[in-house]
């Protein structure tokens, strides 16, 4: 274990959860990242997911891991997280995300807007290219075709965020729940923007920072992960959360 704590500073504002599965390289990547251009004080939480060395780490803020003697999904692993350590703010970071500058003032000035249930940066590819990470509500007819043509299109839609950096206050990501656990690796971030909405809250996009992913598109290639998410389709589109979102969608002015 690696633990890097400074007790007296409290409790942290800022908790980053990040969780990896077997992904250390570029766990070391993003530590890197956040002591080279993060001013905020940030305490991450990093849950091992599954068995993996972690020498080459050597945090220079704080840190708490959880080694997991059981493999858990997207949902648990960062649900368990926010009950850790204590915050005001809670982001959820995926392994692959490289910072270039400190995203974090931005993001909680955003959430600083009562209205606003979660703040996300501008999302690049390694090639600088926009990804679109913010999206319209998903149609069952849209996922389809997208599973059927392997890639998605263009969508700069503002209804949710996808997952790969979401900040949230803590108090609002507990008061609705966190993350649904019965999704498995893919719509726990779009199930949990419609949860938002429908409590009255919005996605806010911080123009002024961007942050660099590289989506792998695994369901594409690797056919356990293409049946996780087309059962994760199927759960959401049957959900009571997606039925009212779009019934008031359809709803006259």
């Amino acid at each position: 274990m690696v633990v890097n704590e400074d007790a007296a500073c409290g409790a942290p504002r800022v908790v980053v959860s990040v969780v990896s599965h077997g992904q250390g390289a570029l766990i070391a990547h993003l530590f890197s990242d956040i002591a080279a251009v993060c001013r905020t004080p940030v305490h991450v939480v990093l849950t091992v997911n599954k068995p993996e060395a972690l020498a080459d780490l050597a945090p220079s803020f704080p840190v708490t891991i959880v080694r997991n003697t059981v493999a858990r999904g997207f949902a648990a692993n960062h649900n368990a997280a926010v009950k850790i350590v204590p915050s005001d703010i809670f982001c959820v970071v995926n392994p692959d995300v490289r910072l270039k500058s400190d995203p974090f003032p931005s993001l909680v000035a955003q959430l600083s807007d009562p209205d606003v249930g979660v703040a996300v940066p501008l999302v690049v590819g390694g090639a600088g290219d926009e990804q679109d990470s913010l999206r319209s509500w998903p149609t069952p007819l849209g996922a389809l075709r997208r599973l059927i043509a392997g890639g998605r299109p263009a969508d700069r839609g503002g209804d949710w965020a996808a997952g790969m950096f979401m900040a949230f206050r803590t108090a609002t990501f507990r008061a609705v729940g966190g993350f649904d656990p019965g999704y498995h690796l893919y719509y726990e971030d779009c199930d949990l923007c419609c949860r938002l909405s429908l409590a009255g809250l919005r996605v806010a996009v911080a123009t002024d920072t961007v942050i660099i992913h590289d989506a792998q598109r695994t369901s594409h290639r690797r056919p356990r992960y293409l049946l996780w998410h087309v059962r994760s389709a199927l759960r959401f589109f049957r959900s009571a959360a997606y039925r009212r979102v779009r019934a008031r969608r359809a709803r006259p002015l």
